[in-house]
């Protein structure tokens, strides 16, 4: 079963269920999947291009969560948590900070970097290894705080 089919399976329970976080999510997705098919010719796409869809609105509801906390909002951050949850789902798992780390000052020895200068250095190495396995602001976070430290 595809990762499309899964979510097309999981629509109707949904919808049969009266989940109206999850219709609401997975009727997201099943949009920006086929607007992305659109752009690509119609031609179905693969699991890991859903994959990318699915982070992106996973990102496009961080952003929503954090501008709607800034506007005092917290009937629209409940209802934009309640949809990262689904599709949170069908990501897979996020890495830790720790695991980010780990993983970040191996390339900053490997590159030689130095100082905040060479962030760019690291991190084009660093992001197609945590590609859809971290969020890219955290990953930045954790490089910018390394590489000073490494200059001293």
């Amino acid at each position: 079963m595809t990762l499309l089919d899964t979510i097309n399976q999981d629509l109707k329970t949904a919808m049969k269920s009266g989940d109206e976080a999850g219709k609401r999510a997975l009727r997201s997705i099943k949009t920006a999947i086929i607007r992305t098919q659109k752009d690509r010719d119609n031609r179905p796409l693969s699991d890991d291009e859903i994959l990318a869809v699915l982070q992106k609105q996973a990102k496009q509801r961080r952003d929503s969560i954090e501008a709607y906390q800034q506007a005092g909002r917290d009937d629209l951050v409940a209802e934009e948590q309640a949809e990262l949850a689904v599709i949170e789902r069908y990501l897979p798992r996020q890495m830790s900070e720790e695991e980010i780390r780990d993983i970040a000052q191996a390339v900053i020895a490997e590159t030689g970097a130095a100082s905040p200068r060479d962030m760019g250095k690291v991190m084009s190495q660093l992001m197609p290894q945590l590609r859809g396995k971290a969020d890219g602001r955290l990953v930045s976070q954790v490089v910018r705080n390394l590489l000073p430290g490494k200059g001293k």
